[in-house]
């Protein structure tokens, strides 16, 4: 039920409003001036004060300017006279969200209470929905307790709060858009768009538009003018999914957007300024894609920034068991389903080229299947009970087999692994292996290793 105060000084208009807002089922309290009004604010809140503008002492617009100030997310609607209009209009600018006048009509009274009442309904749910989704992508729902992870985390906190562009590399389904999401909610700009553009799923000849927006008759299709998410996003953040993917002829474009903070619309000759900061994700190797020539250098070092890299999960396996439990929490609520060790040993000897989207979908499946609330081993797929090894990538090891070992076979068997570990990525190996990229590249040259995984 809502509450509404009534701050009149005149006897008579308050029983009147009283009793036909009571009629409508709202809680109802009286005051009949502006500091006694301020007196029954301090012991209960509010969702609508009804006040009139002319009162001795504490005045309307006094009592508006303290309602403001104290508690924000009450409406107020001022009462005002004929010859007091312009008060009223004031109060509006002030914060009041509509006036009604005297002598009121009953029924124009109800429908002005009715949409403030919505409207403040409205707003509170926003409130609570933003919360809950600041809350949602906070850094400490990403699920992870190994060093990796903890570096993430560090580096999450360190960066969220500034305006630093932030590339975030990984293997596909790592969790790049949680990283992405948790900057965002953890920056000033998190009451502001969070807006996402997947640039390998669009079709290129509607990036741009996509990008940049277009004006009316620009191209065929195009009926409207339409805003591009550059300037959807303005004051928030803008999320370049699959940046390696994107087209070397936008690429210019992006990198003039990111330098003068301003988009041309296709079709326009205007330019638009914007205020938005830019985080963007690839599962691709860039240095790779620039020796390729199709990937700017210097919008690659204008993206990266700050480099984080969401390690695969076949490079933090002890965070394996943290993501079973948190998986089983929410796909089985309330349900007291456990994994057997020698099935949670199996799950971490697996190597997930899917990743933590893998592992989920796969606990999904499993749990719909399963039999009782215990996941033993011989729940699990074949494949995980008795993974086969990858073709082309040797087994390293540092046992030495009873015949010995070339140090070049031994060698190629480590660079191999590196490679695996990193999901092919050139770069990330290399910083396992602790050499320069370029000595990689001359050691895999020098031993025939492909530049992409035979899987591919």
């Amino acid at each position: 039920m809502a509450k509404i105060l009534i701050v009149d000084d005149d006897a008579s208009l308050r029983r009147v409003l009283e009793y036909n807002l009571a009629e409508e089922g709202y809680a109802v309290a009286t005051a009949a001036s502006g500091e006694e009004a301020l007196e029954v604010l301090g012991r209960s809140s509010f969702d609508l004060v009804l006040t009139d503008i002319k009162m001795e002492g504490i005045g309307g617009m006094e009592l508006l300017a303290r309602v403001r100030r104290d508690t924000p997310e009450t409406q107020v609607i001022v009462i005002t006279a004929f010859g007091t209009i312009e008060m009223a209009v004031e109060a509006m600018k002030a914060g009041a969200f509509e006036y009604v006048t005297k002598p009121f009509n009953r029924d124009e009274l109800k429908l002005a209470v009715r949409k403030a009442l919505r409207v403040q309904h409205l707003e509170r749910d926003n409130v609570r929905l933003r919360r809950e989704v600041s809350t949602r992508f906070e850094v400490k729902n990403i699920i992870g307790d190994s060093e990796p992870m903890q570096h993430v985390f560090r580096l999450i906190e360190k960066v969220a709060d500034t305006a630093a562009a932030v590339l975030i590399t990984g293997d596909s389904g790592t969790g790049k858009e949680l990283v992405a999401r948790a900057l965002h909610y953890g920056s000033g700009r998190a009451e502001r768009p969070f807006l996402t553009v997947n640039c390998a799923a669009i079709p290129r000849e509607l990036l741009e538009s996509e990008l940049f927006g277009h004006k009316k008759g620009s191209f065929t299709g195009a009926i409207r003018d339409k805003k591009g998410k550059f300037e959807e996003a303005h004051g928030g953040t803008l999320f370049l999914d699959e940046i390696g993917d994107l087209p070397i002829e936008l690429q210019a474009k992006i990198l003039r957007a990111l330098q003068e903070m301003e988009v041309t619309p296709v079709g326009s000759n205007e330019m638009v300024r914007v205020d938005v900061r830019i985080l963007a994700a690839t599962n691709r190797d860039l240095e790779e894609r620039i020796e390729e020539g199709a990937f700017r250098e210097d919008l690659y070092y204008r993206l990266a920034v700050v480099p984080i890299h969401m390690p695969s999960l076949r490079e933090r396996p002890d965070d394996i068991p943290l993501l079973v439990t948190h998986f089983l929490g929410t796909l089985a609520p309330g349900q007291p389903v456990r994994v057997t060790p020698d099935a949670m040993a199996a799950l971490q000897r697996y190597p997930w080229r899917g990743n933590v989207r893998e592992l989920q979908n796969t606990l999904e499946r499993l749990l719909i299947l399963r039999d009782g609330d215990t996941l033993g081993l011989d729940a699990l797929p074949d494949k995980i009970r008795h993974p086969a090894p990858d073709p082309g990538h040797g087994a390293f090891s540092f046992h030495f087999p009873p015949e010995g070992v070339g140090l070049e076979e031994a060698e190629r068997a480590l660079i191999m692994e590196a490679l695996r570990r990193a999901g092919w990525n050139q770069s990330r190996a290399a910083q396992l292996l602790k050499v320069p990229r370029h000595i990689l590249l001359y050691r895999m040259g020098k031993f025939a290793i492909p530049r992409k995984s035979p899987d591919d």
